[in-house]
């Protein structure tokens, strides 16, 4: 099957064949659960610092870079380390421990004790253990649903997760508006809970992990998913481009909620419905995905997917009153490239692999994409205290509006379709 789905609309959001597939169902809903819950820490731990414990544009920057640093520290032993295990265990171990350690914002809150110090440990916590559940989700969805059902499965999971971006922010403005930032991450706490539970209740079996794998040295592993992935030339192309990309988004998350408080002087809940809004563009992008893949091919829906990003030049734009229309436009069409982009890269890395090295490429992929952004982060923080937080936004918005010149230097510029199959 070509990277644009079958034409039974496999691949659409809302019809297809896994809304009959128990099993799905269960990893699906327990994704969305703590989705949405994920968007109540992402904007109410910033705000926490901001707000309640006084972070200089610097200590947010490095409370960002926190949150992601661990893809960079062990995004690729932990590919070798998921081939070597039963990832739905790994999923569970590490929804588990999310929830334990966003539990603890709260309970240091109430105690008088909540401090910089500890927001630090609890994002990086969950970034590691958030490396563990990438891997291995995105490693288990083809055991689960077959090869044949990757492009429909990818569009469910990545449409439901723009979906709660949507209802996130705004529900996490409130909250933290109502209850106070601390008390408002139990909630994210709890859907984590949430998604243990589902993916417990899971009842298909698992391919077990190779004795070969687990008896192999841990270098020579890693070794392994680097070479496939850095010896591909359409791999290397989309790594280029999503690290580039990645890079100049975390430039910006270091300083858009710092710009939006203290230079436009936007409440909680104004920004987390700004945000909100901003994600309908991927909640679009899903929807569209399979159709404009199938019409258009998927290699060069992804090419279009990363191109579309060039609205975020609209975000350093931003003004008081109407004008944080700005802000919202320039991060929908963001948010519309990113999902148009990834619904398509993900699912022809996830056909293209062997079972045996799923962990390992996603691993690779994921520090190569993921480890800048900590990276980001703290020159975001450095440069917005430097220059200050309009030039910087623009910097960030120039980054990410070129990005994809890295596709056009590929032989991906004159592909219609994806090659088919493991190999």
């Amino acid at each position: 099957m070509s990277a644009s789905g079958a034409e039974d609309g496999r691949g659409r959001l809302w019809g297809g064949y896994l809304l009959r597939h128990r099993d799905f169902r269960l990893l699906w809903g327990g994704e969305t659960v703590s989705e949405i819950g994920s968007q109540v820490s992402l904007l109410a731990i910033p705000l926490i610092a901001v707000r309640a414990l006084d972070a200089t544009t610097f200590q947010v920057g490095a409370l960002t870079a926190a949150s992601t640093a661990a893809f960079l520290v062990i995004g690729l032993p932990a590919g070798a380390w998921v081939d070597r295990l039963r990832r739905s265990r790994v999923m569970i171990v590490a929804d588990v421990g999310r929830m334990l350690a966003l539990g603890s914002i709260p309970a240091a809150y109430a105690a008088g004790v909540l401090g910089l110090a500890q927001l630090y440990a609890v994002t990086f916590t969950v970034g590691v253990l958030t490396v563990f559940f990438d891997v291995a989700y995105q490693s288990y969805l083809p055991s689960l649903v077959g090869l044949d059902h990757i492009v429909e499965g990818n569009a469910k999971l990545t449409g439901t997760a723009q979906l709660s971006q949507v209802a996130g922010p705004s529900a996490a403005g409130g909250l933290v508006q109502a209850i106070g930032g601390s008390y408002a991450v139990a909630v994210d706490a709890v859907s984590f809970l949430a998604s243990a539970a589902a993916i417990s209740a899971i009842r298909a079996s698992e391919p077990p992990p190779g004795v070969a794998a687990a008896q192999r040295r841990l270098v020579s592993e890693v070794g392994e998913g680097l070479r496939f992935v850095f010896g591909h030339p359409l791999l290397r192309a989309i790594a280029a481009t999503t690290a580039t990309s990645n890079l100049f988004s975390g430039i910006m998350a270091a300083v858009e909620i710092v710009f939006l408080v203290r230079v436009v002087h936007a409440p909680p809940g104004i920004i987390g419905l700004l945000f909100a809004a901003a994600s309908v563009g991927g909640v679009m992008a899903a929807l569209i995905a399979s159709p404009v893949a199938r019409r258009i091919g998927g290699a060069r829906a992804t090419v279009v997917g990363i191109f579309c990003g060039a609205g975020v030049l609209l975000v350093p734009l931003t003004t008081k009153g109407v004008g944080l229309l700005l802000f919202a436009a320039g991060f929908f069409a963001s948010s519309f490239s990113a999902v148009l982009y990834n619904i398509n890269q993900v699912s022809f890395r996830q056909r293209l692999c062997p079972e045996r090295l799923l962990g390992r490429m996603n691993a690779t992929m994921r520090f190569v994409v993921w480890g800048v952004l900590p990276v980001g982060a703290l020159a975001g923080g450095a440069i917005g205290a430097s220059i200050g937080l309009r030039p910087t936004l623009w910097l960030a918005a120039a980054g990410e509006a070129l990005a994809g010149v890295w596709l056009l230097a590929s032989p991906m510029r004159r592909l219609r379709d994806f090659p088919e199959g493991p190999g």
